[in-house]
């Protein structure tokens, strides 16, 4: 035989080959929804029984496919967070090695994914549906996509489909579930196996039902649990907001998140049924999960994030029919993570795995029990800058009975529980005597977890505005306060104020404001009692969480009345003000009323009025630097009020009633400080 001819016959024998492998190798659908806690699944509700949350919320079709396949009981992800997790998925190597460390971030093209290899071994692949990695559009390693850019929206969405935009019609899972089953259709003779990954919206928020499920569960309300008053260390608002609540048998919930599920769960049920209707449920390896889990009032919170179970568990259940009886409505308990999707798809598929892929395969658990499968696990999750979180960076490590979580910068709020004796994360032990050798094994195995992984804070981190500013969750006592705004009438404009701050805010004047020239050549903004300095609503200026300090130099008069500063309204903000040449500091916080520290003498001449909402959480005013009077607030601002800044006036809904109405006089200089400020 010549040599030609020689490898023409190896490379047919080579094709025929590949062509009898491929025709062996399982199809395998991945399903995956967003924010779905663990629970939100009614076969676990049932046997959770009387300490199940929600005994009145129905899956049947989830239940079917764990009836049919194994369900992973303690399943969960390594960062509790939606790009993250699902760049986990794809890359299967933790969050400070795949490039995505935050919800604002593309997924990189030229990661290897599980799409990627199972393509090269000759899968088609398709990705269906919600994809969330920033405003991306590729969906690198798929051959086909329908897909839609970000959240998109509940109903009439955009999707993105082999590259073009198609406008759609209802609701967005049903509209990809469609998209799900016509691809199925057609692979009801495919010589090629195939992945798809289904990605559905579901239950994110802002949590829209179809028609169809929109009264589902109406009353029904959700049980309580021993840690619904129970805040993390990280929120001093939590504290007190629940330290006054009180908790009956039940309490309401969010019943359009369950209402989601429940129509998704339809949609689950709609492509099993594909499945049976093209033949390929025997050849197809079907495996449903989350993102990510999410609170529903344990601890306080809604979101996920941190790293109590209810955020990192996820619902976990994988059916493989080739596998026989013993992978048939078989429960596991070995801790599997999303981190190990990627090794076990391509285990499944009998193709080789890099080396850079961590995670274990969870394929030998579908049949039988393995012992030290798995004794340890680390967590991650990197703070960014998302609008209404208030979390540091995170590093934990749980264990089959119990988990420590340190609070980067913050070893003050470091938390370590005894899962077995106490599951709902209630007694922190991480200073108890009685409990020092297991503050020292699960401090070493932290270390050695950290290491194994390869664990940096990479620089592809998205840091919120806070990031290093007094109060901030970062924040430690011995950082100094910094400057969020300043206005001097030198160097301003016409019809503008301008900000020597490194924030460049801009504050509009509004009729009635001018600068003028003193005598002695200061230049004031004066104000007839009619106009103000309007200042748009800032994240710099965002006075939620933390200490703050704002600062007035002011000419005040026997009869001098009015506001010189106000940020919010009657539910959350503060003002600074003068009645009848009597300064205040009133501060909002959730309280029916302000609490307010006045003077109590009238004030005359150039005066420098500050007031403090203080670290400890006390409101203070300070003529020309001197104390006049503290009072106790409720707490600090929660959140950045909606209303923006205004400087001579407090107009929209008032910080204080009734209204002190607009200054008229002269301002020399305005700060604003995040942080305690005192000279």
């Amino acid at each position: 035989m010549n040599l030609s001819l020689f490898k023409t016959v190896f490379f047919c024998m080579l094709f025929f080959s590949m062509v009898l492998h491929a025709a062996k190798s399982p199809n395998i659908l991945f399903i995956y929804t967003d924010d779905q806690r663990y629970d939100a699944f009614s076969t676990v509700q049932n046997e959770q029984g009387d300490k199940g949350r929600f005994p009145w919320f129905k899956t049947p079709h989830l239940d079917r496919l764990a009836a049919e396949g194994v369900r992973f009981r303690n399943a969960f992800v390594v960062n509790s967070l939606c790009s993250p997790s699902r760049a986990v998925n794809l890359s299967g190597r933790y969050n400070h090695l795949n490039g995505v460390a935050s919800n604002f971030r593309d997924f990189p093209v030229d990661n290897v994914t599980h799409a990627t290899l199972l393509r090269q071994a000759g899968y088609q692949t398709a990705y269906i549906g919600k994809w969330h990695m920033g405003s991306q559009k590729e969906r690198p390693g798929f051959d086909y996509a329908a897909s839609y850019i970000g959240h998109s929206h509940y109903f009439d969405s955009k999707f993105i489909v082999q590259g073009k935009s198609v406008q759609t019609k209802g609701w967005i899972d049903d509209v990809a579930t469609d998209y799900a089953i016509d691809f199925l259709n057609k692979q009801k003779d495919a010589q090629k196996p195939w992945m798809m990954v289904v990605g559905f919206k579901t239950p994110h928020g802002p949590f829209d039902p179809p028609e169809r499920a929109k009264n589902r569960f109406d009353g029904a309300e959700a049980r309580v649990v021993p840690n619904c008053n129970v805040p993390p260390p990280y929120s001093a608002h939590l504290k007190q907001h629940l330290s006054q609540k009180k908790f009956g048998k039940t309490v309401p919930t969010n019943l359009n998140y369950m209402r989601c599920v429940s129509a998704m769960d339809e949609c689950l049920g709609r492509i099993m049924d594909s499945l049976d209707k093209n033949g390929l449920k025997e050849n197809t390896v079907v495996i449903y999960t989350s993102d990510n889990g999410f609170y529903l009032g344990e601890h306080g919170l809604g979101d996920k994030r941190s790293a109590y179970e209810e955020s990192l568990r996820v619902p976990f259940v994988v059916r493989y029919p080739a596998l026989g009886k013993a992978a048939q409505g078989r429960v596991c308990d070995q801790m599997v993570l999303n981190l190990d999707l990627v090794r076990s798809m391509l285990d499944i598929a009998d193709v080789k795995v890099p080396e850079q892929i961590q995670g274990k395969s969870w394929k030998p658990l579908l049949t039988a029990d393995v012992d030290n499968f798995r004794s340890s696990w680390f967590y991650e999750y990197f703070s960014e800058a998302q609008k209404g979180t208030r979390l540091p960076d995170i590093k934990a490590v749980r264990t089959e009975n119990s988990k420590l979580i340190c609070y980067v910068d913050h070893p003050e709020w470091t938390e370590m529980f005894d899962l077995a004796a106490d599951p709902y994360e209630i007694r922190n032990l991480y200073n108890s005597p009685q409990h020092r050798k297991m503050r020292s094994d699960l401090e070493q195995e932290l270390a050695r977890l950290s290491k194994t992984t390869g664990f940096v804070v990479p620089e592809y981190t998205d840091r919120p505005y806070w990031w290093g500013l007094p109060n901030g969750p970062d924040w430690r006592p011995d950082k100094k306060p910094v400057l969020a705004l300043l206005f001097e009438a030198a160097g301003s404009e016409k019809d503008r104020a301008k900000d020597s701050s490194p924030n460049k805010n801009v504050g509009l004047f509004k009729r009635g404001v001018k600068v003028v020239a003193l005598p002695d050549n200061r230049k004031c903004f004066k104000f007839d009692g009619a106009g103000h300095i309007q200042v748009k609503k800032s994240d710099s200026l965002d006075p939620s969480m933390k200490a703050l300090t704002v600062e007035v130099m002011v000419q005040i008069e026997p009869a001098s009345s009015g506001v010189l500063l106000a940020i919010g309204g009657r539910s959350l903000g503060y003002s600074l003000a003068i009645k009848k040449g009597h300064a205040s500091f009133a501060v909002m916080s959730g309280s029916e009323k302000a609490v307010k520290v006045q003077t109590k003498k009238p004030l005359h001449g150039w005066v420098k009025l500050t007031g403090i909402l203080t670290a400890g959480q006390q409101v203070e005013l300070l003529v020309n630097g001197r104390s006049v009077g503290k009072k106790r607030v409720r707490g600090f601002i929660n959140k950045l009020p909606n209303e923006g800044m205004q400087i001579g006036a407090d107009v929209g809904s008032q910080v204080v009633e009734p209204a002190f109405g607009s200054f008229s006089g002269l301002i020399e200089y305005v700060r604003v400080y995040s942080g305690e400020k005192r000279e």
